[in-house]
């Protein structure tokens, strides 16, 4: 089937666009925070492997 011979999709439903309610979403900050928090966590983890490898390549 060619891209342009796509079967009509009138009958589903059309997906609702995600409004940011400030009562039950995350505040920006708080967001902010977990991604500082996730890229420190990275990090170390990356750290640590990088001296596994190197203490098991002088072994």
């Amino acid at each position: 089937m060619a891209a342009g011979n796509k079967p009509s999709q009138a009958g589903a439903p059309q997906k609702r666009r995600h409004k940011f309610n400030p009562k039950r979403d995350p505040k920006p900050q708080v967001l902010a925070q977990a991604n500082r928090t996730v890229l420190w966590m990275a990090s170390v983890v990356t750290a640590v492997f990088l001296v596994v490898v190197a203490v098991q390549a002088l072994w």
